[in-house]
């Protein structure tokens, strides 16, 4: 599993290992202070030794690259932060299929809404579905039974548990 933060956070965590090792830490010292495992450190003192400071330097990301780049994610996260409503949707309910829409309008780049997922798991963003309330609805007789049946209910509960937990 690969590690949290950026290429530059963890090349910057391998050049520190690697000049601990050189100030005589053990292996174990630093993994616990890096929060990593002893092989972890071993691994890079022994990149470092055969292949010096170019060993340490972050590898490629393998795949291929976003069809966005850095500043037109964030960019389209404003945009989403702004709703959809302000885009022009009848509704407050951002779909895959209307932020594909914004992102070919904006950006003048397609993606199929089924995909458009992992853009918006790797920016942060999480499925959620509204909360659904019937019309009819009382607030008012919601709010008398929470106040004065459910505490004769919830105080009757402990003669229901496990014998020898009442009481």
């Amino acid at each position: 599993m690969r590690p949290y933060g950026t290429q530059e956070q963890l090349e910057r965590r391998r050049r520190r290992a690697v000049e601990m090792l050189q100030n005589g830490m053990s292996l174990s010292a630093i993994a616990q202070k890096l929060k990593c495992s002893p092989s972890s450190v071993h691994l890079w003192r022994e990149t470092h030794r055969k292949r010096g400071e170019e060993g340490l330097k972050p590898k490629p990301i393998p795949g291929r690259p976003s069809r966005l780049n850095r500043s037109q994610k964030k960019s389209l996260g404003r945009l989403l932060l702004k709703g959809p409503l302000t885009h022009g949707y009848p509704t407050d309910l951002w779909t895959t299929r209307r932020v594909a829409d914004v992102i070919q309008r904006r950006f003048g780049v397609a993606y199929h809404p089924n995909h458009l997922w992992r853009l918006l798991r790797g920016e942060g963003w999480s499925c959620q579905k509204p909360e659904t309330r019937a019309r009819e609805r009382d607030e008012e007789a919601i709010a008398h039974w929470k106040k004065y049946r459910w505490p004769h209910i919830k105080k009757g509960q402990k003669a229901w548990g496990p014998p020898g937990l009442s009481g």
